[in-house]
């Protein structure tokens, strides 16, 4: 069983890219599922034929879906909701007003996830490619069931009746069913384990950042690509959407715009390193219906299996030292010496080994502290990080 999780900044070709991986493994004999989990769904719109909320079968060995929160809170959650209702339900509270506040925060996130989770355990399908929201939107998704574990953990351990004296301000007049809470309680938080599991294990999940060779847009996958590495998700390509073609004839307005991408094609392949790179060509014609996206398949992939795990390792790894401090550890196993440079701006690092450099995004605990160190390690850079030094007092 494969998940196969595409995701970037709005309009970078997720949908399209997606849909091939998708095409190319059914093609090669995998039962395959695509399904999308942003809200403005184009799924249906790139394989040419309409969708609904269960999987649809629109080629051999393919189904598509675009996955409907609504109808799946209804469709698996209905006891949860209705448990959640009836304990904030009173006579002065209007039942529908009631069903609005009875909401989870982040219920729409762990329903996807957890339908993704499904379609993993059922075995109906070989290979699952998700189509994944805009970048911000998808990394609050991946990141709800560590953050529903803390909250569920949290609230187990307060007991039963600690439990009913902080429900007690919300759910006015009538407190009921703490032990069914407690149940519900523990349902769910063995399901969001499981969940976790399965999309931080590297053997049945991969990440795949979709970029263009913008600035902007590089910038927007180089955070994705430090987030997930924060929590263990596996990256295991980035696909570059959208190259030019080197092309003399087609003037001077062209040629600008080629030698453009070029710098940032560079870029992206020091910014990425060791994650395998792919290409896509950028198309004078729109990327629509199974013909054009075998063609992108064929353009992208070559002859290579998309479901095939491309890289394997840990992208970064952060960890807390005992004198309070944190470390850094990124691989780079083809760099072998030379001084090791650091530079801090806000929250980026700028690094540079040799002839190595990369420029990277770093997360809120990093970029709130200054590089003390930095040193190669059997093939992994190691960057120590402290405390800001206080602002001296002024003078009287």
């Amino acid at each position: 069983m494969r998940i196969i999780l595409y995701l970037g900044k709005g309009g970078v070709g997720k949908t399209t890219t997606s849909a091939a991986t998708a095409l190319r493994c059914a093609q090669l004999g995998y039962r395959t599922l695509i399904a999308s989990t942003d809200i403005a769904h184009s799924l249906a719109d790139s394989l040419g034929t309409e969708l609904e909320s269960t999987p649809k079968e629109v080629s051999p060995n393919l189904w598509a879906q675009e996955i409907s929160v609504v109808a799946d809170i209804h469709r698996y959650w209905a006891d949860i909701q209705g448990f959640a209702s009836s304990i904030i339900s009173s006579g002065s509270i209007n039942r529908v007003v009631a069903d609005e506040l009875s909401s989870f925060p982040g219920m729409d996130e762990i329903v996807s996830l957890l339908h993704i989770n499904k379609q993993a355990k059922d075995g109906k399908f070989d290979v699952v490619v998700v189509d994944a929201a805009p970048t911000g939107e998808t990394i609050r998704l991946l990141t709800m069931p560590d953050t529903f574990k803390w909250y569920a953990s949290h609230f187990l351990n307060m007991g039963e009746a600690r439990m009913a004296r902080m429900i007690k301000p919300f759910a006015g007049r009538i407190i009921k069913g703490s032990t069914e809470l407690l149940e519900v309680l523990e349902r769910l938080d063995a399901g969001t384990t499981e969940l976790r599991n399965t999309l931080g294990n590297p053997d049945i999940t991969s990440y795949r950042v979709v970029v263009q060779p913008e600035k902007m847009i590089v910038r927007e996958a180089q955070r994705a690509v430090s987030y997930l590495g924060l929590f263990s998700y596996p990256v295991d390509s980035i696909m570059i959407n959208r190259v030019l073609k080197a092309d003399a004839d087609e003037g001077e307005f062209y040629q600008t715009l080629y030698n453009n991408q070029q710098k940032y094609m560079d870029y992206i392949e020091d910014s990425f390193q060791p994650i395998p790179l792919w290409t896509a060509p950028f198309y004078s014609h729109e990327v629509v219906g199974l013909d054009a996206l075998k063609q992108l398949a064929d353009d992208c992939f070559g002859d290579s299996d998309p479901s095939n795990i491309f890289y394997r390792g840990q992208l970064q790894e952060i960890t807390e030292e005992p004198d309070g401090s944190f470390k850094l550890t990124l691989p780079l196993p083809f760099v072998s010496g030379g001084d090791i440079k650091l530079r801090k701006r806000g929250d980026e690092l700028f690094i540079t080994v040799g002839n190595f450099k990369r420029e990277m995004i770093l997360p809120t605990v990093l970029a709130k502290r200054k590089t003390r160190s930095g040193k190669l390690v059997n093939g992994q850079l190691e960057i120590e990080f402290v405390d800001m030094e206080p602002e001296p007092a002024a003078a009287d």
